[in-house]
């Protein structure tokens, strides 16, 4: 890929923002997600689902699948290096996740105008079974993700 085509840039900047927001996301590290790919206006997580995820039925709580769609939604909507938060989010819960289960959540870029954007994010388990349903609306704020002494 030649350096000056612009998806190159455009890729780059994708994975140094991410790279800035994982050094300091300990909420993301400390739930065990994993950046799996990065790219303009699409990110895509993974979590095992550890015993201490569990509810009282045995299932993962849908505090941390939404956490996970919820990370996977800002990586992808913060890719542009653009100080971007979320401004409302839904989750539709589809079927349980269990313990050892590897979830994966694919965010999607669906619009992105002025300073608003929309996300969808599909949770998946090791076997391409849909776990939710999550969109989230983005609002773009001051400031960049990657700090300006870099």
């Amino acid at each position: 890929m030649d350096k000056a085509d612009p998806s190159h840039h455009a890729q780059a900047l994708a994975e140094a923002s991410a790279a800035s927001m994982l050094s300091r996301d300990s909420a993301t590290a400390a739930m065990g997600m994993a950046l799996a790919a990065v790219r303009p206006g699409y990110a895509r997580m993974t979590m095992a689902v550890r015993p201490d995820m569990l509810n009282g039925h045995q299932s993962c709580h849908g505090g941390f699948i939404f956490a996970l769609a919820d990370s996977a939604f800002a990586f992808a909507c913060n890719s542009y290096n653009m100080n971007t938060v979320g401004a409302a989010c839904t989750i539709d819960y589809l079927a349980p996740a269990y313990q050892g289960d590897v979830l994966a959540a694919e965010a999607v870029e669906q619009s992105l105008a002025g300073k608003s954007g929309i996300y969808d994010v599909k949770v998946s388990n090791q076997d391409g079974r849909a776990i939710a349903l999550f969109r989230g609306k983005s609002i773009r704020v001051a400031g960049s993700v990657i700090p300006e002494n870099n």
